[in-house]
């Protein structure tokens, strides 16, 4: 056996609605090894090149869950639409069985209590998530990348405001003024990029800001002119 297949991460999918197919075909264009179940066969069909293993069954049954290979997996994705007690009993059962990491799409906040409570590591809101990008995006063009690293903080990439352009780091003194970190720079015209500048790094308008900080925080930075 080569090790490339030795190393390929190997994920299930369990629901192969809009979403969930949407995830496996990406998973498998990444190079993962992808383990599909639905019980649709129509649904399977369309991926079946692209997939490690399509299996049709009830990603309810405890049975057809048992002869998956839960444990050794890197995570078991969840999407069996708007059914609110399917995704609490695939949950429930894949813990038992032992998986590492289970993500599960949610359909009411509620039911992403529900969710954790019986193991769910992390639950998420597609179209709310998509939703809420979209119109940060629209709000704010200058917010070129965007990622939450825990329920407090994130870190953004953001095109130079011109009222810095020329200033040192320590002139613009983002972080008493505004409380964000600036993690690094980088000149869009040449893809240089400096990580953690000293304050006496003069800031340019070809340059994006690389910070940290809480949603506040960066509200405020996007909306420096």
């Amino acid at each position: 056996m080569s090790s490339t297949t030795v190393d390929k991460k190997r994920f299930i999918v369990l629901g192969m609605g809009s979403f969930g197919s949407a995830l496996a075909a990406r998973l498998a264009v990444n190079g993962c090894r992808v383990t599909a179940v639905d019980q649709r066969k129509e649904r399977l069909e369309p991926l079946k090149n692209e997939l490690y293993e399509a299996i049709i069954g009830d990603a309810t049954d405890r049975e057809v869950l048992e002869n998956l290979p839960i444990r050794n997996v890197n995570a078991v994705f969840i999407s069996l639409g708007e059914s609110i007690s399917r995704s609490l009993l695939a949950t429930l059962h894949v813990k038992e069985l032992g998986a590492r990491n289970v993500v599960v799409k949610g359909v009411t906040h509620e039911h992403g209590k529900l969710l954790e409570h019986v193991g769910a590591d992390r639950v998420v809101f597609p179209e709310e998530e998509v939703a809420r990008e979209l119109a940060d995006r629209m709000t704010w063009p200058n917010v070129l990348d965007y990622l939450p690293i825990d329920p407090e903080y994130s870190v953004a990439e953001v095109s130079m405001p011109a009222s810095l352009t020329g200033k040192t780091l320590a002139e613009a003194n983002l972080r008493s003024r505004i409380g964000v970190h600036v993690m690094g720079l980088k000149d869009v015209m040449t893809g240089k990029f400096e990580m953690f500048p000293d304050g006496q790094t003069k800031l340019l308008e070809e340059q994006v800001l690389l910070v940290v900080g809480r949603e506040a925080e960066l509200t405020s930075l996007r909306e420096l002119q």
